[in-house]
């Protein structure tokens, strides 16, 4: 049997420590030393909407080097601001009035997991006057994940006003938050502060597949190894609720399910969100309207989706098996990559797929007819290919 795999190379070490270690955490030396290291890296840029991630050599969206370390700078930047604020919170509040935009979204997004009150008022500053988009939207969602019942009012009003329709969106999705007390969980708190780099990127081609278990929309568990011996399985990596792209793959899978059980494939879909926002992702929360569709997906999906959707709330599983939590931004969130993994009955990882944007891998189909043949060769033709001419492997 073939084994397809896309490479993930080492880091230097010298690199991985001037990135992410920090002599110690707590107070605010540690957090201005945090802020330097995310002010210091070079980004890959986003549009003129800042909305979505150009790969700076190419100049289109998305990012062909699966080597570049965007993403762990903002996850391990979250997840230090969150052991530190957990003890020091006004410390870092004062990333909400930094200069450079990445600091301010990487502490939008620590502010709202760690459910911080004393940051509202800065919050609704950002989400009415940040010059960008992706800061603006990350303070909408911190607004919703604290539960900020006096900010109904101003989420309403902005959701009227602003000129970005992911921001717009957000809003929509913050209220239905806050009505439903629903917002960031002690799970999620805790997925971050136990963020381990050692862990990150250790899926290999023709090796067991690391372990896991996490929690679905139901509050059940799902654990991989349940399916060694028994199942070929499936882990499918989506964004969240406002794309278009992975409702496509919902359908489709709605629509294989005798194909997919048939095979004997058990099929995961998995989101780097807490408990509400993946509940929005499978109509269990919240109708909204999409700009994509004028079609509601609630009722189907409320009757139809039979697969379990898992809430990978810090993205550590996605680290792991290198998806890339918060690698580049897509409507206005910074997200995962688009990631097909497929492991076969032994637990032996057959193919791993990691996409360059946020529309190229192999569709429901294709990944069934690769189990069905045996043949794990996929690539998609509009992968974005690194200026060297190599693919992005």
């Amino acid at each position: 049997m073939r084994k397809q795999f896309l490479t993930r190379g080492c880091f230097a070490p010298v690199l991985f420590l001037w990135v992410f270690s920090l002599a110690q955490v707590g107070g605010q030396d540690s957090v201005d030393t945090i802020f330097a290291r995310i002010q210091a890296h070079d980004f890959h840029p986003l549009n003129e909407e800042r909305t979505f991630t150009h790969d700076q050599a190419l100049d289109r969206p998305g990012i062909a080097n699966l080597e570049n370390i965007d993403w762990k700078v903002h996850l391990l930047a979250v997840r230090d601001l969150i052991r530190i604020g957990t003890e020091h919170p006004k410390a870092v509040l004062r990333g909400l009035e930094h200069a450079d935009p990445h600091v301010r979204y990487v502490s939008a997004m620590t502010v709202g997991i760690l459910d911080l009150d004393d940051a509202v008022d800065a919050l609704k500053t950002l989400a009415a006057k940040d010059p960008f988009t992706i800061v603006r939207s990350q303070a909408v969602i911190a607004l919703g994940q604290i539960e900020s019942v006096p900010s109904l009012s101003f989420l309403k009003k902005l959701m009227e006003t602003d000129d970005s329709r992911d921001v717009r969106h957000q809003c929509e999705l913050a209220i239905g938050q806050i009505e439903k007390r629903m917002g960031s969980t002690e799970k999620q708190v805790l997925a971050f502060r136990n963020l381990d780099e050692s862990q990150f990127e250790l899926v290999e081609a023709g090796r067991l597949a690391p372990d896991f278990e996490l929690n679905n929309t139901e509050g059940g568990t799902w654990r991989l190894s349940n399916y060694q011996g028994k199942k070929w399985v499936v882990l499918i990596w989506v964004f969240a609720d406002w794309c278009p792209v992975c409702h496509g793959e919902f359908h489709d899978l709605i629509e294989m399910q005798e194909e997919i059980v048939s095979a004997g494939v058990e099929v995961v879909t998995l989101e780097c969100h807490d408990l509400y926002r993946g509940r929005v992702m499978v109509g269990k929360e919240l109708d909204p309207e999409y700009w994509f569709s004028e079609q509601s997906f609630q009722k189907t999906y409320t009757e139809k989706i039979w697969w379990p959707h898992l809430l990978d709330r810090a993205g550590a599983v996605g680290a792991m098996y290198g998806v890339d939590p918060l690698a580049f931004a897509v409507h206005a969130e910074y997200v995962n990559r688009p990631s097909t993994i497929i492991i076969d009955p032994e637990g032996v990882v057959q193919f791993a797929y990691y996409g360059t944007y946020w529309g190229d891998r192999p569709s429901i189909k294709q990944t069934l007819g690769m189990i069905e043949t045996g043949q794990f060769d996929f690539e998609h033709p509009k992968r974005l290919i690194l200026s060297t001419g190599r693919s992005a492997e």
